[in-house]
């Protein structure tokens, strides 16, 4: 009786064992492909290049989330702190003062601020931003251009297949390396 139960408890435990290595096995198995998963995932990202955007508003429509992952920022280097900024009044103001029948965005995102005559600070608020685009055209065709378009990474969801870059007219969305995730205007731009 002693060898029949001693063989039981030596094959319990050889079970026990092999299931013990198993279950850690597995478990290291697991976590290890959600660590390449993850690194993977977190390589690239997507980007607008602002040389190449035509600010089609497209960005505002075909994102897959409800507000666009996509912002207007502001390239305050190049900026120009016109009274008169192209990319924050409409083409033939009324006049130059911040009433909403003055802007040229139609969410009121652009903050106008006085810095000294003649000179006015313009900051994008991007929660109220849409990416229709529209303060871009206005400084890329009459301003200097520090307006532009960028993929806000707090925000996208960083989708396989990013549904604004599928429809760019321009091309203009590319993956860039996650630690460098912005292509900014008046900056060199990592290739």
């Amino acid at each position: 009786m002693d060898l029949s139960s001693s063989s039981e408890k030596v094959s319990r435990r050889n079970l026990l064992r092999s299931g013990g290595r198993g279950l850690f096995l597995l478990g290291f198995g697991y976590l290890a492909g959600l660590l390449t998963r993850r690194t993977v995932k977190g390589e690239y990202v997507w980007q607008i290049d602002p040389y190449k955007c035509i600010a089609c508003d497209r960005c505002a429509k075909s994102c897959v989330l409800e507000v666009s992952a996509v912002k207007c920022v502001h390239s305050f280097p190049m900026c120009g702190y016109c009274e008169l900024c192209t990319g924050y009044f409409e083409p033939q103001p009324n006049a130059l003062n911040t009433g909403a029948e003055n802007q040229l965005c139609p969410m009121g995102a652009i903050k106008r601020t006085f810095i000294e005559d003649p000179y006015y600070e313009y900051e994008i608020d991007e929660t109220l931003c849409i990416a229709c685009g529209k303060c871009v055209k206005g400084c890329n065709a009459f301003g200097n251009g520090s307006l532009h378009m960028q993929v806000r990474h707090d925000r996208c969801v960083n989708c396989n297949e990013c549904s604004i870059a599928k429809v760019c007219p321009v091309d203009a969305f590319r993956r860039v390396p996650s630690d460098q995730p912005y292509l900014f205007k008046g900056k060199k731009n990592p290739t």
